[in-house]
């Protein structure tokens, strides 16, 4: 009987991991992080990534659990939220290979300093 539920944990386990890698895509979002902080500290970048694991982790579980309310109190459908995904990272996509040098140190500028100023508060 243990030896059943372990391995319906572990399928389970590989499933969801399954799921989640291609939507965070770990191996794309890295170039963008290390591009946006290439002249913060280390420190700072430390700081970064382990806010928005925080955060990702905490947004993600709050879908989880409340996701499917939320979609059917609105009666949005799920291949409507797909196609606005698509949509939002196309554009962010072309934002990023039509930016210039001096948007994206403006915006890295603003994150940190925003970031810094929430850190100091805490």
């Amino acid at each position: 009987m243990t030896l059943l539920l372990l391995g319906a944990l572990g399928k389970s386990f590989l499933f969801v991991l399954a799921t989640i890698l291609p939507i965070l895509n770990p191996a794309a979002t890295a170039p963008i992080f290390l591009g946006l902080t290439e002249n913060a500290l280390i420190a700072t970048r430390v700081l970064l990534a382990r806010r928005i694991a925080r955060c990702m982790f905490a947004l993600m579980v709050g879908s989880m659990l409340v996701g499917s309310c939320v979609l059917e109190f609105f009666g949005i459908s799920l291949p409507i939220v797909r196609v606005g995904g698509g949509l939002i990272v196309a554009a962010s996509a072309w934002r990023l290979l039509n930016a210039t040098q001096s948007i994206v140190w403006n915006g890295l500028s603003e994150l940190l300093q925003g970031l810094l100023v929430s850190a100091v508060i805490r």
